[in-house]
C-alpha cells in the first residue's frame, strides 16, 4: 500500500512540473523559468514535439494516469489486487525509458540541460525504482 501511495505523489509533482513545461509551450507561459537558459533552448527544439503533440503533454498524461491507478489502488477494495501493482510497473518502465531517450537528446543532440526536464527525469526514475522491484517482488 506505501509503494502505491509513494508513487502517487511522485505523480503529483511530476503532473506539475509536465503541466508547467506544457503550458510554456503552448504559450499560455510567457517565458520559462530555468536560470540558464537551457529551457529554452530544449522546449524550442524538434524534439519538443513527438506526433504533432508536445512533449510535456506525454508527461501531463502519463503522470496523471499514473497518480489515477496509484489513487486507486489503495482503495480497500484493490489493496490485495495485483492489476494495479503491474500496471504502475509498466507504465513506470515506459517512462523511465521515454525519459532516457529524452536526457540522451538533451546530452547529445541538443547540448542543453533544461532543469525541468531533469526534475521530471528523476521523479520518473524514483517511480520507476518503487514499482518495477514491487511488482518483481510479487511475482515470487
Amino acid at each position: 500500500m506505501r509503494h502505491r501511495q509513494a508513487i502517487a505523489v511522485l505523480s503529483l509533482a511530476g503532473f506539475f512540473v509536465a503541466l508547467y513545461l506544457w503550458l510554456y509551450k503552448i504559450g499560455v507561459i510567457g517565458t520559462v523559468q530555468c536560470g540558464t537558459g537551457g529551457c529554452e533552448t530544449v522546449q524550442t527544439s524538434p524534439y519538443a514535439v513527438l506526433f504533432g503533440i508536445p512533449v510535456a503533454f506525454y508527461g501531463v498524461v502519463g503522470y496523471a494516469v499514473m497518480f489515477a491507478v496509484g489513487a486507486i489502488g489503495v482503495q480497500p477494495r484493490f489493496l490485495a489486487r495485483r492489476g494495479p501493482t503491474l500496471i504502475l510497473a509498466w507504465l513506470a518502465g515506459g517512462a523511465f525509458l521515454f525519459a532516457l531517450y529524452l536526457t540522451y537528446l538533451e546530452l547529445f543532440v541538443i547540448h542543453a540541460i533544461c532543469r525541468w526536464c531533469v526534475v521530471s527525469a528523476v521523479i520518473t526514475t524514483a517511480i520507476a525504482a518503487i514499482a518495477v522491484p514491487d511488482a518483481l517482488q510479487k511475482q515470487a
